[in-house]
């Protein structure tokens, strides 16, 4: 969806992950994503900080979507 390829590209701007998937789970609607991501950017970080940083690039995206699972 043009949803999934927006999240794409900014997470691949920002972190040029080694894998990175995303996926709408809201059944085509765009209102729930799930983000499996790596990235050298997050080595040595707690989990928390990761959320933080892909939160801090989502920020427009999450303001109009229902959920976001990292």
């Amino acid at each position: 969806s043009d949803g999934e390829k927006d999240i794409h590209a900014k997470l691949t701007d920002r972190f040029n992950p080694t894998e990175l998937a995303v996926q709408d789970v809201s059944g085509g609607c765009g209102t729930f994503y799930a983000i499996s991501i790596t990235s050298e950017v997050f080595k040595g970080l707690p989990t928390v900080k990761q959320h933080r940083l892909v939160n801090e690039v989502l920020k427009k995206e999450i303001e109009g979507i229902h959920g976001l699972q990292v």
